[in-house]
């Protein structure tokens, strides 16, 4: 096991850099900038209307003045030199934009590594608030829809699936699987205003809150109360998260059941005399849990998160909201840290997911994984 968890950890080292590495390049890749945005916010005007005193001191402000190295200054003009000679002064120019350009990103990005290893994310561009501090707000929101959802998405699509794969090709398998797959074929968003408009609006039933994920001053609520409150609003939002994932669930479910249940080794337990539910759930189903394990090495990142769609739509201020506000505002340390939070809470949930599979087949061992 020491032997597998060290070449777990030689393969998980350089993969997180390589994402955050990728991650970070692409994220500069993207048209406009932090300053840029701030900028026009601030000044309403244009970024090439700004004189460049207040975007040297904007740079500085958010920590993105370089100063490039000497040797590295001195090998772009070497390099200009001896490639594109003297006469062509356009490519020349070209070359050292984009140089200097790559060499400020490595650097940035060398800074942001340092900050990582010492678990420091920064401050947002945005607010100047801390990151951290702004995830932890937005984290157990996130965390408490999507536990939920999970929760009520595998009690009712295994069992469903189970449940359709012994009565396959039977009338209720029929049923189920056309209700499943119209389901599954209706938008979230079409869903979400549907629901708002049936259950949320003066005009029909206005059941249920539009906004949040807590009324105001329910701060000062006894806890029993604060949680049928968050309950309250949480279930529109949590009904437009589950109701898609039935389908795949329940019929990967039942398609991993049928293939189990047709190998011999069900035949001769059921030839035994053994009980059918003692064949069914201590015999077919656990081995039809493995391919399950796969699906859910994806849970803990999906947990982080969250869903931009229902965030946005109901306004709660989880971490699908809080990515997507971060990416329109160029906000690149809020980028930055749920980007590399959520690459090693994957590349943590492949770790676990082996566990699994150690757990639910005893012909798997880790000397085989390693």
């Amino acid at each position: 096991m020491k032997t597998y968890l060290l070449k777990r950890l030689f393969l998980i080292l350089p993969t997180f850099l390589g994402i955050t590495l990728i991650t970070f390049f692409i994220i500069k890749l993207t048209p406009g900038s932090p300053i840029s945005v701030k900028v026009q916010a601030s000044e309403g005007l244009k970024a090439q209307a700004v004189s460049q005193e207040i975007l040297d001191q904007t740079k500085k402000l958010y920590g993105l003045d370089v100063s490039l190295p000497a040797w590295y200054e001195h090998w772009i003009h070497q390099t200009n030199q001896v490639v594109f000679g003297v006469s062509d002064l356009e490519k020349k120019n070209t070359f050292r934009k984009v140089s200097e350009s790559l060499g400020e990103n490595w650097i940035q990005y060398m800074r942001w590594l340092k900050r990582i290893c010492l678990f420091d994310f920064g401050e947002s561009f945005k607010d100047h608030r801390p990151v951290i501090q702004k995830i932890k707000e937005a984290l157990p929101i996130t965390l408490t829809l999507n536990l939920i959802e999970i929760f009520i998405v595998y009690f009712i699509s295994i069992p469903l699936g189970v449940f359709s794969a012994l009565r396959r090709e039977s009338s209720l398998d029929k049923v189920i699987t056309v209700n499943l797959f119209v389901l599954y074929s209706l938008p979230t968003f079409w869903v979400a205003t549907l629901l708002i408009m049936m259950f949320a609006s003066g005009d029909h039933l206005n059941w249920f809150p539009v906004v949040g994920y807590v009324s105001d001053g329910a701060e000062n609520f006894p806890w029993f109360k604060w949680l049928g409150n968050v309950a309250w609003h949480l279930v529109l939002p949590v009904t437009c998260m589950v109701y898609g994932s039935f389908a795949f669930l329940s019929r990967f479910s039942r398609a991993n059941m049928l293939e189990v249940i047709r190998q011999d080794y069900i035949r001769t337990a059921k030839a035994k005399g053994l009980k059918n539910s003692v064949v069914i759930w201590k015999h077919a189903f656990r081995n039809a849990l493995i391919p399950l394990v796969t699906l859910m090495g994806t849970l803990l990142p999906a947990l982080m998160g969250g869903s931009v769609i229902i965030e946005q739509i109901f306004s709660i201020p989880g971490m699908g909201k809080l990515g997507f506000e971060s990416v329109l505002a160029r906000d690149y340390p809020t980028i930055m840290a749920i980007a590399s939070i959520e690459a090693m809470l994957t590349l943590v949930s492949l770790l676990i997911s082996d566990f699994f599979y150690v757990w639910v087949d005893p012909r798997i061992s880790f000397e085989k994984l390693s």
